[in-house]
């Protein structure tokens, strides 16, 4: 089957879509054509989906671009909805043919679970939901503020937040949050719009609430939401109290009598004066970067080198940017694109090796033949970011091509350990909110309640810090998580992964090359094996118990007794 190139993809409609669809779906399907069909299938599916991935970016890449906006709100209400029901109606037609082509068993599982969920009334409901993410972004994406005669974006404040002088962190906080909340009643606004949406999205689909819905969207097949219950009660028994010793130590340090928010990140991460400042230019990051990864693996740094000289990266903050940082993918050239907001900051070192993994798990998995076969769970899509930054952590300094002094090092892998440390208890508040959230529909359809429930979860798990006279910024965390928002129930992920990636590294500590042999091989395994053949390949275990918890968390707190034996 001859199809389009990208170029012209981009700008065609769906009048002239369909046919190639329509040809897929009268073709005869047997043994012997059923992989040549599966590859054409295949290469249109990549064809949507890097479209929609090349609109989507563009409207992160400059929130104010209002041409950006209309193409992809184009594309989501007149392409996107039609394609959709067009892929269901080939899935159909594969899982009726009873055919298995190889490598196809676990896609075509999760393929049967998505096919089950599939409701045609439910298309102009996902675009809207997308739609009013875009609504969130733009809120965000909008707001700026003065400082010292200059307007500055959150992002760039946030920098700032980072000084030892508590008084201007406490000024700067405060600016920060009073501009946020400015904006409460848009971002409840849009909530409620999103939970109409969910609501109906549920009941379309027959589920008795959109938790079931989530989950089955997500096509988790291998845990329940009980088990990720079970993890936040872990993360409650073992996480919990190790964190109050990394608060107490901290708090030690920086000599204060209690934390307030401007004490701490984004209520879970340390600070370390003098800041760490790791770089002034782009080049200089990526160069750098560039360097250590060629020391830890020799293909993963001629991945990142492709990524520079190919423009698949936009790293450093600027004003109408989108907020946060991804890794995309462009299916059709099998290659990534890492999206972030850098303003020269050991934080930024750390995102762009999280986001480099994601990208690391683009290159390996596009391998496979089929595009069905190469997305893996999240849970342990997570795996390949979130072990890249501990794997990359032995080569940080100066003397390894990296960024800093040995003092220095010491200090950013303390830093980086107790920040993992202290991010499972704030995991635990965002994945037990959304649990109650989609447990409790109408009640948590009131912002109002789930500024109480935010607020209760934060003094369940976050207890060190101190909130007195604020509690308007507490019960309003949550809306500030874009995950909540944009992607619901994709949070647990983190943790879980998490978890694996310790795991991981504590194998590299034994066996370095061995350990980064078996993150290959298992990121080429993309999603045709269930989550705990995916970890084993890792030569790790999936697991949501207190003991394998706690076994990771020792490694952490003995790392980090040597990491400040160092400083």
């Amino acid at each position: 089957m001859k199809l389009p190139d990208m170029k012209k993809f981009m700008n065609m409609n769906w009048v002239e879509i369909e046919p190639i669809y329509g040809a897929l779906k009268t073709r005869d399907l047997n043994q012997g054509n059923v992989e040549e069909w599966l590859k054409d299938w295949s290469s249109l599916r990549e064809l949507i989906s890097e479209r929609y991935a090349r609109l989507q970016l563009a409207t992160s890449l400059d929130t104010q671009d209002e041409e950006a906006e209309k193409s992809f709100h184009i594309f989501l209400d007149e392409v996107f909805p039609p394609a959709e029901a067009a892929d269901q109606v080939l899935k159909e037609k594969l899982l009726a043919s009873g055919l298995t082509p190889d490598g196809m068993e676990i896609p075509l599982k999760k393929m049967r679970v998505k096919a089950e969920l599939f409701r045609e009334e439910n298309l102009p409901l996902l675009t809207e939901e997308r739609k009013l993410g875009l609504q969130y972004n733009k809120v965000f994406g909008a707001q700026t503020v003065e400082w010292e005669g200059e307007e500055l974006t959150l992002v760039q404040l946030k920098s700032k937040l980072q000084t030892p002088e508590r008084n201007t962190r406490e000024e700067l906080w405060r600016l920060l949050s009073d501009r946020q909340l400015e904006d409460r009643e848009k971002v409840n606004e849009i909530w409620g719009k999103l939970m109409e949406v969910r609501l109906l999205l549920a009941e379309n689909a027959d589920k008795n609430d959109y938790r079931a819905f989530s989950w089955q969207q997500r096509t988790r097949l291998d845990y329940e939401p009980a088990d990720s219950l079970q993890f936040v009660d872990a993360v409650e028994e073992v996480v919990v109290p190790a964190a109050a010793r990394v608060y107490d130590r901290y708090q030690e340090r920086m000599g204060l009598e209690r934390l307030r928010p401007w004490d701490v990140i984004d209520n879970r991460s340390t600070m370390d004066f003098p800041v760490l400042k790791a770089f002034d230019t782009e080049d200089e990051f990526t160069s750098r970067v560039s360097s250590i990864y060629r020391k830890l693996d020799p293909v993963l740094g001629e991945y990142f080198d492709l990524m520079r000289e190919e423009n698949l990266l936009d790293l450093v903050n600027r004003q109408g940017k989108g907020p946060g940082a991804f890794c995309t993918s462009f299916p059709t050239q099998k290659r990534p694109f890492i999206f972030m907001n850098a303003v020269g900051l050991a934080t930024d070192v750390r995102t762009l090796f999280h986001e480099s993994g994601h990208a690391f798990h683009v290159f390996e998995r596009t391998q496979l033949p089929y595009i069905h076969q190469q997305r893996p769970g999240l849970e342990f899509g997570e795996v390949a970011s979130t072990a890249m930054e501990l794997l990359t952590s032995p080569y940080i300094s100066e003397g390894e091509g990296g960024f800093f002094t040995e003092e220095e090092s010491a200090r950013y892998r303390r830093g980086h350990l107790e920040n993992k440390l202290l991010f499972w208890p704030y995991m635990a508040v965002v994945v037990a909110f959304q649990h109650w959230v989609y447990q409790h529909h109408q009640q948590a359809s009131d912002p109002t309640r789930c500024d109480q429930k935010w607020s209760e979860l934060v003094d369940r798990f976050l207890p060190a810090i101190d909130w007195d006279d604020l509690q308007d910024v507490k019960e309003t965390g949550w809306q500030r998580k874009l995950h909540i928002h944009r992607a619901p129930f994709y949070y647990i992920e983190y943790g879980l992964s998490l978890l694996g990636a310790v795991q991981l590294w504590e194998n590299a500590l034994n066996d370095e090359r061995e350990a980064l042999r078996k993150y290959r091989q298992s990121l080429g395994l993309g999603g045709t094996a269930s989550l705990p053949d995916l970890y084993a390949a890792a030569g790790v275990k999936f697991a949501f118990d207190a003991e394998t918890l706690g076994s990771a968390v020792d490694l952490i707190e003995k790392k980090l007794q040597e990491f400040e034996a160092g400083i």
